[in-house]
């Protein structure tokens, strides 16, 4: 049965299984999952690290060459094994049958000198039924990351701000849980900035929102509700503080990303003449953003923002390192595109 992210560490306290596949599209939790991995192998001396990552031309003859070569200085060994997301509009786990062949023969013959680590896009019920992935959970631990939402995203925010240092009433999760709306790389984000601006104890909800308008540094969201309403000065000196900040990109792409696939929801939803209730339900636009939101969508228009969505894509690709691009040049792109004026008209839409 897959290990939930919040149970590995203490399972990596009673031993280190010779294999581990962390699958799923939440990249805090797979990133921290990952890294707890990472430290436990160095403690048990694990000194060497090599990583692999697939791609369309991946040879997976270099997997078995890797966990079968002897090491230089005779130190146990991590080979991570970094497997991309299937392609758009394809099935599949992104290793295919000559990859999930490899990896179990992988497993066949695991050593007490090589860990191997496998980091994989998200799995649903039929690929964690795949062979290889059992193999995995016979020898060792498969950790299945998921997105929290409703009461486990208020644990986990809970929990994160105790560890912080704060001491959460209700109110005060339930506030920061609608302001990061289900995030967890803005949430940790959030609560760093908390960390700077109180001290640790008691947090209500009225000091946790002093304390984030009192915060003079750029958000994400800020960029998003500069671009959304198309003011195109205030996008750039958000997106210049956000980069000198080092915000990760990650995070900005996701604010970015959220903007472009409700805009586009909306406007194929007019063009279709579809009453854009549901739309704007689905997406979490409440009644003092739809406006703007619809004024958005107008301003865009459907072919600008598919065109958004394909560009989010690129920059997606451009973070992992997957194409020669700068991220935060796509990023830019992005940003101006929302920004961008437009000359429709505005419109009267059946909103139920």
């Amino acid at each position: 049965m897959p290990l939930p992210p919040q149970q590995l560490p203490q399972r990596l306290t009673r031993e280190l299984a010779p294999v581990y596949l962390i699958a799923g599209s939440e990249p805090l939790q797979l990133n921290e999952a990952a890294d707890a991995v990472r430290s436990a192998a160095r403690k048990r001396g694990f000194n060497e690290r090599e990583v692999l990552e697939t791609g369309p031309d991946f040879d997976w003859g270099s997997l078995a060459g890797a966990m079968g070569s002897l090491s230089l200085f005779a130190e146990r060994r991590l080979i991570e094994l970094r497997v991309g997301t299937p392609k758009s509009g394809t099935k599949g786990d992104g290793v295919g049958r000559e990859g999930a062949d490899a990896i179990r023969r992988c497993c066949e013959q695991p050593s007490d000198d090589v860990l191997l680590l496998i980091l994989g896009p998200n799995l649903d019920w039929k690929g964690l039924k795949a062979k290889w992935v059992q193999r995995i959970e016979q020898i060792g631990v498969v950790v299945q990351v998921r997105e929290l939402q409703g009461r486990q995203l208020s644990q986990w925010l809970a929990e994160r701000l105790r560890r912080a240092g704060f001491t959460p009433t209700a109110e005060a999760v339930a506030l920061l849980s609608e302001r990061v709306e289900g995030n967890l790389l803005a949430a940790d984000q959030e609560i760093s900035k908390l960390r700077l601006a109180l001290e640790p104890g008691p947090l209500d909800a009225d000091g946790l929102m002093a304390a984030v308008s009192d915060s003079a540094r750029y958000g994400v969201f800020d960029l998003a509700d500069a671009a959304v309403a198309g003011d195109r000065a205030r996008v750039a000196r958000v997106l210049a503080g956000l980069r000198a900040e080092g915000t990760a990109e990650p995070l900005v792409l996701w604010a970015l990303a959220r903007e472009v696939r409700k805009l586009a929801a909306v406007a194929f939803a007019r063009a279709r003449q579809q009453p854009l209730g549901p739309i704007l339900k689905a997406h979490q636009v409440w009644e003092s953003r739809r406006q703007t939101t619809l004024a958005a969508a107008d301003r865009i228009g459907l072919a600008a923002l598919w065109d958004l969505v394909m560009r989010c894509a690129d920059a997606d690709e451009a973070i992992k390192g997957r194409v020669d691009a700068n991220p935060w040049q796509l990023l830019e792109g992005i940003a101006e595109g929302l920004a961008a004026p437009g000359s429709a008209r505005p419109r009267i839409d059946r909103i139920a």
